[in-house]
């Protein structure tokens, strides 16, 4: 059958009246228009659908079959049309949304829940991924977004601040340094270190700077997670840097010492990260206005030198 849903429409207009005359009405069409399509509709389908008398028309077994299947097609296409409304509108769909540990941990669960509450049509997929991962990513056009360590480079992207994601020293209780309550990594370059896996962009950054202070950090183990890492400092394996909110999680749990690290470059920030926001999905722009607080307008570019 090549019936369409037009054709379906004004089957049911002219069953539910009771009548061709109003039917036709009920479907806008010319009295004439609506005979001869209801003449097509009964050829394509090889079978009488209606039985004609002077007070109307009644379908007949098949006829009725027909106005059946022709309600729940109709049926189907007003929940498509509203579901795809839906999706244009931002309503409903599912963001990928890329985040580094910190970010995942101390940040996104209070400022995403409200935010994803208000919306049960949309569904995030969040991913965990080094900061690093991450832009390259959104430069290859392989995610849209991300909240990332302003430590990292992000050349064309852009970056805005969300958050204080700042480092701190972390000790097994007992360990001299804890007496200080602040240190310089400088001061620290003689001590063991429990480390990140390599690779990881934190790890680079503390390399990095501890060169620069004069010597590299005398790394005993590298390890590929923060809880796993925290868990060796407390066992007395050695110091460790990690962010803020990786720190006083786990603290209770571990039981090692939190302490300032004195360093400006220890002062980190979250950042939501993406390349241009006029070329987001809508529901990722709601999702970034939301997470930055106001709609990241005149943001500004990422210019560290490389």
């Amino acid at each position: 059958m090549r019936l369409d849903v037009a054709d379906l429409r004004l089957f049911l207009c002219i069953v539910d009246a009771g009548s061709i005359t109003r039917g036709a009405s009920d479907a806008n069409l010319s009295l004439a228009s609506a005979s001869e399509r209801l003449r097509n509709i009964e050829v394509d389908a090889d079978v009488p659908l209606l039985r004609r008398h002077p007070r109307g028309i009644a379908t007949t077994e098949a006829g009725e079959a027909l106005a059946h299947h022709a309600r729940l097609i109709l049926r189907q296409q007003a929940l498509l049309r509203g579901e795809l409304a839906a999706f244009a509108a931002g309503e409903r769909g599912t963001l990928h949304l890329y985040a580094n540990t910190s970010a995942l941990t101390s940040f996104l669960p209070s400022r995403l829940a409200p935010w994803l509450a208000e919306r049960p049509g949309l569904h995030v997929e969040l991913k965990e991924r080094a900061s690093n991962e991450i832009v390259r990513a959104i430069g290859a056009g392989l995610a849209e977004a991300g909240i990332v360590s302003d430590a990292v480079e992000a050349a064309g992207l852009r970056l805005e601040p969300v958050a204080k994601d700042h480092l701190v020293l972390i000790a097994p209780p007992g360990h001299p340094v804890v007496r200080l309550g602040c240190a310089r990594l400088a001061d620290l370059l003689g001590e063991a270190f429990v480390g990140m896996s390599p690779g990881s962009a934190l790890q680079d950054h503390l390399d990095e700077h501890a060169r620069s202070a004069g010597r590299p950090l005398q790394l005993r183990i590298r390890m590929k997670t923060f809880e796993g890492l925290c868990e060796m400092v407390a066992q007395g394996v050695g110091l460790g840097i990690v962010p803020q909110g990786i720190a006083l999680r786990y603290r209770r749990r571990y039981g090692y010492q939190v302490l300032t690290l004195d360093e400006e470059w220890a002062r980190r920030r979250l950042c939501l990260c993406f390349r241009d926001w006029d070329t987001l999905a809508p529901p990722m722009q709601s999702l970034l206005a939301c997470l930055s607080g106001r709609r990241p307008a005149g943001l500004r570019a990422q210019t560290r030198p490389s």
